[in-house]
């Protein structure tokens, strides 16, 4: 089954997301138009500065698209693409895209760690803590609701929840050579598109 997953090329580590989707045997496009954004099978939002990210969105007419999208598709967003996704944001009057039942504060690791690296274990993707979760001026996940699942905590911290067919992480594994997160949303893409293959049929 061909997976086709678009990159939102407004801001962050846009060509990085597209190597490691590449490695996943996903076809990758940059996603910056609304046209972009047909024949895909998900998106992946990432990392930059939320609220530039929101004003790009906002630009390019993309920020109604992206929602509309995000109701029928899987979306992975990463370090500002999770503050996109979540619905609570602290210290903001609403959310943006409100795509996850999570509560999260911006540049939460404080800025005398405001860019470091740490092993993580994180639940689906690695069997111990052997990946390495590149943090730079990271969000993290304060709390979240009955429907989201935590997949991984550092510092008693949550870095990465699902909800059903939404992904975030408040690290960049981009940045790394290891692929098994870009794995992991490939595999939910592809699950999704099979469930909704069959629903049609």
């Amino acid at each position: 089954m061909r997976i086709k997953i678009g990159v939102l090329g407004l801001q962050g580590a846009i060509r990085e997301h597209i190597w490691a989707l590449e490695k996943t045997g996903a076809e990758v496009t940059v996603v910056k138009t609304v046209e972009h954004l047909e024949g895909l099978d998900g998106l992946v939002l990432p990392g930059g500065e939320s609220t530039t990210m929101r004003r790009l969105l906002d630009k390019y007419e993309l920020f109604e698209p992206v929602k509309a999208f995000a109701q029928q598709h899987p979306v992975f967003g990463t370090c500002a693409g999770l503050i996109l996704m979540a619905q609570h944001i602290e210290g903001q009057k609403g959310p943006h895209l409100g795509l996850m039942d999570i509560d999260v504060r911006r540049n939460a690791f404080g800025r005398q760690v405001a860019s470091f690296e740490a092993e993580l274990a994180i639940q689906h993707v690695t069997e111990a803590e052997d990946f390495i979760g590149v943090f730079i001026r990271a969000p993290y996940i304060l709390s979240v609701g009955p429907e989201v699942e935590v997949l991984a905590t550092y510092a008693d911290k949550i870095v990465a929840a699902r909800q059903g067919p939404f992904l975030t992480c408040a690290f960049h594994p981009e940045l790394t050579e290891d692929y098994r997160m870009h794995q992991y949303f490939y595999e939910m893409v592809k699950d999704y598109k099979e469930k909704q293959s069959v629903a049609k049929a």
